[in-house]
């Protein structure tokens, strides 16, 4: 039986910096990412790795400057038939901002 995620920013480290600095965190389905690039055409955050063929981020929290970039990451994403495998959550109130498949900002991860 698998662990529920209760609250999105739980997921992968949670010694980032405060929340008032860097109030999104970005959480990565790396499992479910098959090399598009779409993400590192959109996000200077992003960059397609030589050695695995899969994307990855320079930065997991970020501020109000990274946001835009990020949410286009996420929402270009190809992974999980146009579900995307990025996806931004605000860590204020724990609620996916992008890609939000479900409409209600619930995190959309599935591993």
């Amino acid at each position: 039986m698998s662990e529920r995620i209760e609250r999105p920013s739980d997921v992968g480290s949670s010694d980032g910096p405060p929340i008032e600095e860097k109030p999104y965190k970005i959480i990565f389905e790396a499992n479910k990412c098959f090399g598009a690039g779409k993400c590192a055409e959109v996000s200077d955050n992003w960059e397609m790795d030589i050695s695995t063929g899969l994307a990855r981020a320079n930065a997991y929290f970020i501020g109000e400057d990274d946001l835009e970039e990020n949410v286009r990451a996420a929402e270009v994403c190809p992974a999980k038939k146009d579900q995307g495998c990025i996806h931004v959550v605000d860590r204020r109130t724990d609620k996916e901002i992008a890609p939000d498949p479900h409409g209600d900002g619930t995190l959309s991860v599935d591993w």
